[in-house]
């Protein structure tokens, strides 16, 4: 059975048509049912009341529309939205809509949990499950779109859980049809993908033709601070992944979450300049989401306010976000944490009763 979601446009055109033909079917009805896919989604074939009904039964029959129930939605009085997605399978995972103006930022996930283990991240804790597919990832939006068509979003960034480099061939599907014109739209310089630093993969994403962006998941100015922060660092150093984004065609971001005590200090300020400097680097500067490590603190907003002054006087872009969502689970991977908790607490529970 064809999962028409898992393709990207012209593969998933290519299999309408052959399907068409074989029932007999003209050949203009690919033309009406390629759109239903992504650019006027619907959430069965049923809704696509433009085609026949016996069409429709047919289509719903061989060619079904893959769904993720919705577990969760919470959202936060300033305005920001985190589902939880039923994958079917046991597992869940979590998106982030984030308005802000007239955009409306969708961080999506590109795993179930995540193998690297970054002390300030929720999704970190859960350990690794398994990657996402094609459609698992692109479907995130194409749900948020189902719930309310004016929720889509304008932007999407790959910063929900997992690490987007370690599933690269899903994502480098995901992409495609995020971005094409026949599959979601959205222009590449939209569309942002987080990465610790995968170097293999992340040349293969160099290597791809349209703009998308790049962030890197840096949080610490020294290879040695890193290493406490993110093991990765013990495979992919920092100096290697910095000379690989010096090598980037495209305007890079380096995200960097301020931690009390540990990577807030004036002197690592300088030290993150000079290597922000000559990569023209856009410096992201994100409070620790309290949610994501409790055994960790936020630095003092005084503190991050002096941090980025003195990252914008030595000629580095520096940006301070705000915390969004703190009402809710919003931080990468909390609500998915905190569901697992609650369910082991009542196994436990039921457990002492018998």
């Amino acid at each position: 059975m064809v999962d028409l979601l898992s393709l990207v446009p012209d593969p998933a055109r290519a299999a309408l048509a052959q399907w068409l033909e074989a029932r007999g079917e003209p050949a203009y009805r690919a033309r009406q049912i390629l759109p239903r896919l992504w650019q006027r989604p619907v959430g069965s074939w049923d809704e696509a009341t433009e085609l026949p009904a016996t069409l429709r039964r047919a289509l719903a029959q061989t060619l079904p529309l893959r769904r993720l129930p919705l577990s969760t939605r919470q959202v936060s009085r300033d305005g920001t939205e985190k589902y939880l997605w039923d994958l079917g399978d046991g597992e869940a995972v979590e998106s982030v809509l984030i308005p802000e103006g007239k955009r409306r930022t969708l961080c999506i996930s590109s795993q179930v949990g995540c193998a690297l283990g970054c002390v300030f991240c929720a999704t970190g804790r859960m350990g690794f499950r398994r990657n996402l597919s094609v459609a698992e990832i692109v479907c995130q939006v194409r749900e948020v779109m189902l719930l309310d068509a004016a929720l889509k979003p304008t932007n999407v960034v790959f910063m929900g859980m997992g690490e987007p480099l370690l599933n690269w061939d899903a994502v480098d599907g995901a992409l495609t049809i995020l971005n094409h014109a026949e599959g979601l739209g959205i222009g590449a310089r939209h569309v942002t993908v987080s990465t610790v630093g995968i170097l293999p993969n992340l040349a293969k994403l160099a290597q791809r033709p349209e703009q998308f962006r790049l962030a890197l998941s840096l949080h610490a100015p020294t290879s040695e601070l890193r290493h406490e922060l993110m093991p990765i660092e013990r495979k992919y150093t920092l100096p290697a992944v910095i000379a690989a984004l010096a090598r980037f065609r495209r305007r890079v971001t380096l995200e960097y979450v301020l931690i009390g005590g540990r990577n807030d200090a004036l002197e690592q300020a300088d030290q993150l300049a000079q290597l922000a400097r000559p990569l023209g680097a856009l410096v992201n500067l994100l409070p620790l989401h309290p949610g994501g490590a409790p055994d960790l603190s936020p630095s003092p907003r005084a503190q991050m306010l002096a941090f980025e002054r003195r990252l914008r006087r030595q000629g580095v872009e520096a940006v301070l976000r705000r915390s969004r969502g703190l009402d809710i689970s919003a931080a990468c991977g909390q609500l998915r944490v905190e569901l697992e908790a609650r369910r082991k607490v009542r196994t436990e529970e039921h457990a002492r009763i018998e």
